[in-house]
């Protein structure tokens, strides 16, 4: 019995070493091809990765370029605007905004040929600086201007902005004026901004910074306000003694036929108004133009500060945002 029991013990034996060596090579064909699914779809993702980066890449590129020309045509307008007339006023070519339009209807005259271009839309606007208030005026020759500061307070009680911001931005204004033109760095002087949206760098806080933002501009150098395209708050500001009933009267009247010359404006004030032509204008030198490109599902939003001398006209500042785009119009 014992003798006959041993094929039988080792064809068992036999057996399980077959079945566990084809459970070892299945085991390994799977690791295998795990190995191999991992690596192609790490390769595929790559790839795509790849494509992404390039098809975004191309598309912030092309948007660059056609906000840039966007850009030089508003130059070209504000060139032109400067050979037929010295003032400036909203009833003018470069204040008519362009409403969002198929950038493909710019580039082809035959509509036939416009099916197939890219769902790109562009809008701007030219706006004129010099219709807020410049806080450039509130410092002057390392000193505070009591006149700019009174005007600047007018613009703050009229608009609902909190009573003590318009002498805490002028003081931190004088501060980081002063940091700007010394050799030493002063570590508690503020840094000097060069937009509204930075005047948080001065301590003023957010709602503060939002209700302002309509109604004044810094600028490099001092400026009028220019009475043919300023709101009745900034007005308010730039004269005094003049009320929002008054400045609501002016900006009807020039409707009609834009302020030429100081004594228009008096001729329509009361005689306890004085005008100051230093604070008061008719023509601009700085303007903004805003240009939106929307492309598939991003939005790429560019805000230019222009300076016109006469038919030199220049960039100063250039600010792009990109967003995705939440409503299409």
């Amino acid at each position: 019995m014992r003798l006959g029991s041993r094929p039988g013990l080792s064809q068992r034996a036999g057996a399980q070493r077959r079945g566990a060596q084809r459970g070892a090579a299945l085991l390994i064909a799977m690791i295998i091809v795990t190995l191999v699914a991992t690596l192609a779809a790490s390769m595929v993702w790559q790839q795509w990765r790849a494509v992404q980066v390039e098809a975004a890449e191309r598309s912030r590129v092309q948007s660059a370029w056609i906000l840039s020309g966007a850009l030089d045509w508003a130059r070209l307008i504000l060139r032109e605007d400067a050979r037929g007339s010295n003032d400036d006023d909203l009833g003018e070519p470069w204040a008519v905004p362009l409403a969002e339009a198929r950038l493909s209807t710019f580039l082809a005259a035959d509509k036939s040929n416009t099916d197939d271009a890219p769902d790109a839309f562009l809008s701007g606007a030219i706006t004129d600086a010099q219709a807020r208030y410049n806080l450039t005026n509130l410092v002057a020759q390392g000193t505070i201007n009591p006149a700019e500061l009174a005007a600047f307070g007018r613009l703050c009680e009229a608009i609902g902005a909190p009573g003590d911001v318009a002498g805490r931005i002028a003081n931190a204004l004088l501060a980081a004026q002063g940091a700007a033109g010394t050799t030493g760095i002063d570590p508690a002087a503020p840094l000097l901004p060069r937009s509204v949206a930075q005047l948080a760098w001065l301590g003023v806080d957010a709602e503060t910074v939002r209700l302002l933002a309509p109604y004044v501009v810094l600028l490099p150098v001092a400026t009028p306000v220019n009475i043919n395209t300023a709101s009745r708050e900034v007005l308010v500001a730039a004269i005094d003694d003049l009320d929002l009933a008054t400045a609501e009267r002016l900006i009807e009247v020039r409707q009609r036929t834009p302020f030429k010359s100081t004594a228009q404006i008096t001729h329509e004030l009361s005689a306890q108004t004085a005008v100051d032509p230093a604070r008061l204008g008719f023509s601009s030198n700085f303007f903004e133009v805003r240009g939106r490109l929307r492309l598939g599902d991003r939005v790429l939003e560019q805000t230019s500060l222009i300076k016109r001398d006469r038919l030199n006209v220049t960039v100063l500042q250039r600010e792009q945002v990109s967003s995705l785009d939440q409503g299409t119009s």
